[in-house]
């Protein structure tokens, strides 16, 4: 019993690697799920007493058990079938495509991952790039939501940063599921917007089957009250103006809408501008018809050089931020009344009527976004310039233009964020930040419109562009 035994050195190494094997699978790993869970019904129970949110059941379910919900769906069922009669591929080949759309669509929220770590990433970084700002919210009416109510935020899209600014600024009082696009599918960016809710969305894509999949997630979640958010315009604008509402998601969430259900359907109109958008050029360089193609290298060395002359301002203490970020919460649109008003059911209307009904809704929507976007100092000095781009301004002469055009804008119902409520200072900021990026040029006292520059310029003033040609009619 005590007489030594000799093994060979792979054989140890591979007795070793079994045994912290077994350690790892029946001690640690149940200690780290047990740690976890604890942490999480710990932030559950803050967030149901402290902050008043109250998760849908939908949104607690296992991910699994989401993915086997949605892979047994009698439509998701039908459209495999007529898929594989379409194309010849056996049905365990289809099923076998399904689980793959199912998996990469399906999220895997973590409430612990959401109320701890991404709100303190989204707090943190937009605080830091952004002096951040919640505008104007309808206050009375969003108390008038019926709590059993599906909410929806439709917004504009101007910058990747609309993700973090508004799950920070709502983190009080809803935890968001976004619609993602394919370009965050990387790691390990995709396992923590997964576990903020979000689900990935192939933009575009022609597949029946993998339609049918997205739309009845879509429809499940909405059906379930999972608080979501959205982008009407599909994607980011390139040219700094609101674009026209794609109706996709839109129409997956109205067509299987009961205007006699448990819940109403609300969306929440979501206004975002910045004084300036982080990937303004990268956007705008979409727009040459041969846009030249910056290396690896050339980015790396634009970045080095940015972060280092931010790490010297900070230090020299002329560092500013990148101006204003304002987020504007509209008053609820409800899908109750809106066929009540008209007197329809989209889900006993044809394909051509509900699509017209659909698209109605989505410029409604639009409109309000448009109307609550906020009108921050930059956007506002930019038109100005715009107005007249050969024209050089006086400091006094941009005064008296931007306070006039503040209030022509306020006299459509916009909503001005003015900071320090001193519009002298608004124009302070909005002409320093354009100076400071040598957007604009001053000479001899006078302010101009730098030439090489326009399209940069062009693209703030876009942002209020809807609203400032109106001022002009």
């Amino acid at each position: 019993m005590t007489q030594t035994v000799a093994v060979p050195l792979w054989v140890f190494v591979l007795m070793c690697a079994l045994v912290l094997l077994a350690v790892l699978q029946w001690l640690l790993l149940p200690g780290a799920r047990w740690y976890f869970r604890r942490k999480v019904r710990g932030v559950l129970d803050e967030i149901s007493v402290r902050l008043k949110i109250e998760l849908p059941q939908f949104k607690l379910t296992r991910r699994r058990a989401l993915i086997d919900r949605l892979m047994i769906d009698p439509r998701v069922l039908a459209a495999a079938e007529a898929h594989a009669a379409t194309t010849g591929q056996p049905r365990a080949v289809v099923m076998k495509t399904i689980a793959v759309y199912a998996r990469e669509i399906v999220p895997a929220f973590n409430a612990y991952v959401y109320f701890r770590v991404g709100y303190w990433l989204s707090k943190t970084f937009a605080r830091f790039v952004y002096r951040v700002r919640l505008g104007y919210t309808d206050v009375q009416a969003m108390a008038a939501i019926n709590p059993k109510s599906t909410v929806v935020f439709v917004m504009n899209h101007r910058s990747n940063m609309d993700y973090i600014l508004v799950s920070f600024l709502a983190a009080e009082r809803v935890a968001l599921s976004y619609a993602v696009g394919e370009w965050a599918r990387i790691w390990p960016l995709q396992g923590l917007i997964r576990a903020m809710g979000a689900y990935f969305v192939r933009r575009n894509s022609g597949d029946p089957l993998y339609r049918m999949v997205l739309q009845r997630y879509v429809q499940m979640a909405t059906e379930g009250g999972v608080p979501q958010a959205m982008y009407p315009e599909g994607g980011l604008t390139v040219d700094g103006r609101l674009r026209e509402p794609k109706l996709g998601l839109l129409d997956y969430m109205l067509k299987g809408f009961s205007p006699d259900g448990e819940r109403d359907l609300v969306f929440i109109p979501v206004g975002i501008n910045y004084d300036r958008v982080i990937e303004d050029r990268t956007l705008l360089r979409k727009l040459d018809a041969k846009p030249q193609r910056s290396g690896l290298l050339r980015t790396l060395r634009i970045t080095g050089s940015y972060l280092a002359r931010q790490f010297v301002f900070t230090l020299l203490g002329r560092r500013y931020r990148f101006g204003y970020a304002c987020v504007n919460f509209g008053k609820p649109y409800s899908m109750r009344a809106f066929v009540k008003e008209r007197g329809i059911d989209f889900r006993a209307l044809d394909d051509a009527d509900r699509r017209t009904q659909v698209a109605a809704v989505g410029q409604a929507l639009m409109a309000q976004i448009g109307l609550n976007v906020p009108v921050l100092p930059v956007p506002l000095v930019a038109s100005v310039f715009l107005s007249d781009p050969q024209r050089a301004w006086s400091e006094l002469e941009l005064k008296a233009a931007v306070h006039g055009l503040i209030e022509r804008v306020e006299a459509l119902g916009a909503h001005v964020y003015v900071p320090r409520t001193d519009r002298d200072y608004a124009l302070t900021v909005g002409l320093r930040m354009l100076t400071l990026r040598h957007l604009v040029i001053e000479e001899q006292g006078l302010f101009r419109v730098n030439a090489a520059e326009m399209t940069v310029v062009a693209y703030y003033a876009n942002s209020i562009a809807h609203l400032t040609s109106q001022t002009t009619k």
